[in-house]
């Protein structure tokens, strides 16, 4: 995958670790915690969605070299887990989620951080797409700062629709936030199919040609 442009690169996060999915569940996890606790667990779930990120950019392609994976094969394996988790946006639940708001706060922090950053901000299709950035990160400095700084935008994103999810919710209702889900599931869905249509090219140029 050749180098592109920050917008690039930050477009594609959005598409695929954009956190709509884990709003209600962040929001039944808050109800009746102190403004404090839930600055807190707002801090957690962004932070542990950073750290992924940024350990699937550091050690994505030394893994995939580890155990002898080509990137042609890679690209269609996370384009096959972007369409899985594109059709489940594109399917999402209406149904609250329910959690026992009653548990002591630290184990309401391991909840923040799985399921709610990992997977449902930033899962296998999240670390597959960073992964699949980083190609050409060890020939370009520049894509290494374009890629970082994309990253960095995504976590303040991802903390900032946490951290006023009442507001979100309150402006866009059931219905815009199904709409949006579903938007950002078909973009998930197109970023797959260009995944599995790069990695096909790759591996079979005799057939693409």
């Amino acid at each position: 995958m050749p180098e592109q442009a920050f917008q690039h690169y930050l477009l594609g996060l959005i598409a695929v670790a954009n956190n709509i999915p884990a709003i209600p569940l962040y929001l039944a996890l808050c109800n009746g915690r102190s403004q404090e606790e839930q600055h807190r667990l707002c801090f957690v779930a962004s932070l542990t969605s950073f750290i992924t990120m940024v350990l699937a950019m550091f050690t994505g392609m030394a893994i995939l070299d580890f155990f002898e994976i080509s990137i042609d094969a890679f690209r269609m394996a996370g384009g096959l887990l972007l369409l899985n988790t594109g059709l489940g946006m594109m399917n999402a639940s209406k149904e609250a989620p329910m959690i026992d708001t009653d548990k002591p706060f630290a184990q309401l922090v391991s909840t923040a951080i799985i399921p709610i950053s990992i997977p449902l901000t930033t899962g296998a299709g999240t670390m597959s797409t960073v992964i699949l950035f980083t190609e050409n990160m060890d020939k370009s400095n520049t894509l290494y700062i374009k890629l970082m700084a994309a990253i960095i935008c995504m976590t303040m994103i991802i903390y900032l629709s946490f951290r006023y999810s009442p507001v979100i919710i309150r402006v866009l209702k059931e219905t815009g936030m199904d709409v949006l889900t579903k938007v950002f599931g078909l973009i998930t869905l197109s970023l797959g199919i260009q995944f599995i249509i790069s990695g096909i090219r790759g591996a079979f140029p005799a057939i693409t040609h």
